[in-house]
């Protein structure tokens, strides 16, 4: 599955080199989701969804929305992103699209379809950690206390989550091992290392101009690692 394919691009065109690739394959092109609080956390609602390739126009679809309840530990498990940060990255892009303006409360939350109580939150937690500032009255909201290109996600994320990996919620340099475990402290290193090669590479005015650093670019546009 392929999210936002019908908004930017770059996805579209990665769409087509997968296809290229896998002419077998299906596609299934998601639009931007729409959260709402049922009984059991939020479940996202992804409207335009579509599919594509030979064994789509052989006969299988799939009927929108879309319906998906988003996992336990968060958005995107598999880089253990929250769903607050997820939201927060979300907020401060809009912010850096707005450059010099000012953007209220509720049209961040229209804009990216973010939950007002979750996202009141973390504004308070971008505000005090210095990435956000915001004033009060009619001509009142929220833009970012420093340019977009000198905030990176992984600023974004660390305000939100703390530090980007964690083991039992602690530093991976804290832990200690012991007998045939010892050289996983080393892996939890190297994984932290890598994630921050990209996030602390990348910035909010990376994402508004949609011109990733090259090292990352080349990362995403190999197909195999978007299965």
């Amino acid at each position: 599955m392929v999210r936002d394919a019908l908004r930017y691009p770059d996805a579209r065109r990665l769409v087509r080199r997968l296809l290229a690739a896998r002419p077998d394959a299906i596609v299934v092109e998601m639009g931007p989701p729409a959260w709402r609080q049922a009984a059991r956390g939020y479940v996202a609602t992804y409207g335009a969804a579509r599919t594509s390739g030979q064994a789509a126009s052989r006969g299988a679809r799939l009927r929108a929305p879309l319906r998906i309840p988003p996992p336990v530990t968060g958005i995107m498990l598999d880089m253990r992103l929250s769903a607050r940060a997820d939201y927060a990255l979300r907020a401060a892009i809009e912010l850096a699209a707005a450059s010099a303006s000012h953007v209220t409360a509720d049209q961040l939350a229209r804009t990216q379809n973010i939950p007002g109580k979750f996202l009141e939150a973390i504004l308070t937690q971008l505000r005090r950690g210095g990435l956000v500032r915001s004033q009060r009255g009619p001509d009142g909201g929220f833009w970012l206390a420093r340019p977009a290109g000198q905030i990176s996600l992984a600023d974004i994320i660390r305000a939100i989550d703390g530090p980007l990996v964690g083991v039992r919620g602690e530093r991976p340099e804290n832990l200690g091992y012991t007998g045939a475990a010892e050289p996983l402290q080393d892996v939890w290193i190297a994984l932290r290392a890598n994630e921050r090669a990209i996030l602390e590479e990348v910035t909010l005015e990376h994402i508004v101009a949609r011109e990733l650093p090259e090292s990352v670019r080349t990362l995403a546009d190999n197909p195999e690692a978007w299965v």
